[in-house]
């Protein structure tokens, strides 16, 4: 395993992560993932990205009953959660308050059973609480020792150099990551004067989420859609799974099968590419899948490779183009 800086920051993480999205602490069971976790760590898996709504609070609470349980050093991970969802019918119990923000800090370090988190996510930006108020109080959470980093998931690049003028302004802690969406399907957050280009000057780290499509890049899905799959029980892939993706894995399967690995392999080393890109998290219901994307890192491909890749997904977002994310 290799591993890289977030962003500007001395934090080192995984280049290949854990993620507990729809899966921990809801569709697998405790001993399921207690071996993909044993299996992650064993093979040097140091970052676990989690939130207080997946699977309603279940999911910290099953992270952190595992640590405990397995004697895990948690000074050797790198966790975090995120901040914003709904958590109950509670009017104030939603958004980046600074109210919801330090009543949720505490109920996930509860859950975790943790004195701290290692990175805090804003999981969306809020439009209807002052920033200012959001930035101070993920601050504070710093200053607090209750967080060591804080950081945004899918803000606009609008919204992160926000966010960094109002933290300069306060004299306030910066973010110092952001979690997009980002896979070869996907290509938003490489847009002109986009996400990408807005964390480099800013000096964030980027670690971004559904890097294999949610499966799609596997090429599981290239005959049909398989009974026991995602995508045969949830609505979660109703915009990436269409007939035009899957050709375009077909496609990329013979450059797989060219340089000896496995698709998703492909996949991942093709994001991780972007020295901007602090790691990929992915999700795993089988240690078998943790071995394999693990495998990923150090995968470095030549330029001949990526020239093959790119006349295949012809999805580069460029100034003349405009490129709408699926959601």
């Amino acid at each position: 395993m290799e591993y890289r800086h977030v962003g500007k920051t001395g934090l080192k993480i995984s280049e290949i992560s854990l993620g507990a999205w729809l899966t921990y602490g809801g569709s697998q069971d405790t001993d399921s993932t207690r071996e993909c976790v044993s299996k992650a760590i064993d093979l040097g898996i140091n970052f676990i990205d989690l939130a207080d709504v997946y699977s309603g609070g279940n999911a910290e609470k099953v992270i952190g009953e595992l640590i405990q349980e397995e004697n895990y050093n948690r000074k050797d991970l790198v966790i975090s959660s995120k901040v914003f969802w709904p958590m109950s019918k509670g009017v104030n119990d939603r958004g980046l308050s600074r109210k919801h923000i330090l009543e949720s800090i505490d109920d996930t370090l509860k859950r975790l059973n943790t004195d701290y988190l290692d990175i805090y996510f804003c999981h969306r930006y809020d439009r209807y609480t002052p920033l200012e108020e959001t930035v101070q109080a993920m601050s504070d959470l710093v200053d607090r020792g209750l967080v060591h980093y804080w950081g945004t998931s899918v803000w606009t690049a609008v919204q992160l150099e926000r966010a960094f003028w109002m933290a300069k302004t306060l004299g306030c802690h910066p973010p110092v990551v952001e979690q997009p969406q980002y896979h070869m399907l996907n290509r938003y957050i490489e847009m002109p004067h986009g996400v990408m280009e807005t964390c480099k000057r800013n000096g964030m780290g980027i670690v971004c989420f559904s890097p294999l499509c949610q499966g799609v890049l596997t090429g599981k899905y290239n005959e049909g859609i398989p009974t026991e799959s995602r995508g045969a029980s949830t609505d979660w892939l109703k915009w990436d799974l269409n007939p035009a993706n899957i050709e375009k894995v077909k496609q990329l399967q013979p450059i797989a099968d060219e340089l000896n690995v496995q698709m998703s392999q492909l996949a991942l080393a093709w994001i991780l590419r972007h020295e901007e890109i602090s790691c990929a998290i992915t999700g795993a219901t089988k240690p078998q899948h943790i071995t394999s994307n693990t495998q990923a890192s150090g995968l470095k491909l030549s330029d001949k490779t990526l020239n093959q890749i790119e006349e295949i997904l012809n999805n580069k977002p460029d100034i003349h183009g405009i490129y709408h994310p699926p959601w």
